[in-house]
């Protein structure tokens, strides 16, 4: 196990093509690790060890047979989120509302997932309709950050987040409406890449008209996440291909000299003078790679602007009349009903127009994912009987910088960049114009090989 659970997802696939490796040892040690933390951390809602093991073997019978299965991350152990459908589990979708509901079938996700060559062995946990930045809910324990479990890993993919950071999984996916990916990656110290709008189909067009989610990984490396999102494309890595014909080979690819804008603070949230400082010392950092950069003001937008977005979202989820559910949800779908879908849109346009003018003329741009400390656990959501817009403007500030790249559809990610005194870490936000995913993970790369990532709990 200590041996193995270190490896990235895709070290770990070479080592299974090579034959260094079987499938069935990998799924057996990360299986253990799970065993071990996950009653600590609250990362995965549901696991499936019989099932998991009978698919590495059925790996290993098809190597053995020299026929190599199918998907770039063939045996390679991961997850689910809790919002997505997979054949023979439950959805519950971090609700009461859902319990019970068995789906007998993969849904759109799964199904890439499965077809990049993944090991499903289990799900992920999420707050409650991936609503929140923290992952607590009224159905399992909240989810822990591996760093320190007093402290929130994050929302709404905290699971998965908890997860690599620990090394119960090598990598897993997650889906990002306002910040859920950049968030817990931040949180827990891991690498977290939201594409841009219209990289993959939308996987939720009955819920999310507007494109606000889109769909990758939570990983410890730019280059797993470039090929987990190649795999979700159905894209494999030809390494003999002329040119970037994948993300991954895209990220391996030096990228040009660049324009970068940044800044440290937003109306919308206080940024703890940690943040501020790891941000000048990224900006340093690409300024040694030879990139241009140029400081910028704060995006001039409250958390009411963006509010009213998210409350309309909220409020298209299909729910039986007298489902039970969080006052936190309950807020949020309240206000939410009062928004003609039209205004709604309309909102959407005028915000999104609001952070293009803001962004100005650069290839990419610089910020914290997030200002404030990670919050405790509790510390927000109490249960009920508490007030529920309450709750939600409490942690609305988490997604200060993050939302912004949501409306507009740009690709924006989380590089574990720095870490408080206290050992959390803190995550440095990069994005780019719309469609230049292959230039912003390029640059992540060139960061990371500048200085590799203390990722996830720091030896934990």
């Amino acid at each position: 196990m200590d041996v193995i659970t270190p490896m990235g997802a895709l070290e770990l696939a070479l080592a299974m093509r090579r034959g260094e490796l079987s499938s069935e040892r990998v799924t057996a040690a990360f299986l253990d690790r799970i065993a071990l933390r996950n009653p600590q951390l609250g990362a995965l809602v549901s696991t499936w060890p019989a099932r998991a093991r009978r698919r590495a073997r059925a790996f290993d019978r098809q190597r053995a047979a020299g026929r190599a299965p199918a998907g770039i991350f063939a045996g390679v152990p991961s997850a689910i989120k809790d919002t997505d459908a997979s054949r023979g589990s439950r959805l519950r979708m971090g609700s009461r509302a859902c319990h019970g509901l068995l789906t007998p079938f993969d849904g759109a996700v799964a199904r890439r997932v499965r077809a990049g060559g993944f090991n499903l062995i289990g799900k992920s946990a999420t707050s409650e309709f991936a609503l929140m930045p923290v992952t607590e809910t009224d159905i399992h324990p909240p989810c822990r950050n591996p760093a320190d479990p007093a402290f929130s890993a994050g929302g709404s993919s905290g699971g998965a987040a908890a997860a690599v950071a620990d090394r119960l999984l090598p990598v897993a996916h997650g889906s990002d409406a306002a910040g859920s990916i950049r968030i817990p990656a931040s949180f827990c110290g891991l690498f977290g890449l939201k594409p841009s709008r219209g990289l993959l189909p939308n996987f939720y067009p009955w819920l999310d008209r507007g494109g606000l989610c889109v769909v990758n990984c939570l990983a410890r490396s730019v280059e797993d996440s470039a090929a987990f999102l190649d795999a979700l494309r159905g894209h494999g890595y030809a390494p003999d291909a002329p040119g970037p014909t994948t993300l991954l080979a895209a990220a391996r690819k030096a990228p040009p000299r660049l324009r970068i804008r940044y800044c440290q603070s937003s109306p919308a949230a206080e940024t703890h003078p940690a943040v501020a400082a790891a941000v000048e010392e990224t900006a340093a950092r690409l300024r040694a790679l030879g990139h241009a950069l140029e400081a910028m003001a704060p995006l001039a937008l409250a958390v009411d602007d963006f509010l009213p977005v998210w409350q309309h979202l909220s409020a298209t989820i299909p729910l039986p009349p007298g489902a039970r559910v969080q006052a936190c949800t309950a807020a949020l779908r309240g206000a939410g009903a009062r928004l003609a879908a039209a205004h709604a849109r309309q909102l959407q346009q005028r915000l999104a127009h609001r952070v293009l003018g803001w962004l100005g003329a650069a290839d990419l741009w610089l910020t914290p994912t997030v200002g404030p400390l990670p919050p405790r656990v509790g510390a927000h959501l109490h249960g009920r009987e508490c007030d529920g817009d309450a709750q939600v403007r409490a942690v609305a500030p988490l997604a200060a910088f993050t939302a912004p790249f949501n409306v507009t559809g740009q690709p924006a990610a989380s590089l574990p960049l720095a870490r408080f005194d206290s050992g959390l870490p803190i995550g440095i936000q990069l994005a780019a114009r719309p469609g230049a995913d292959g230039l912003l993970l390029s640059v992540c790369r060139q960061l990371q090989q500048q200085q590799p990532f203390e990722v996830g709990a720091g030896g934990c």
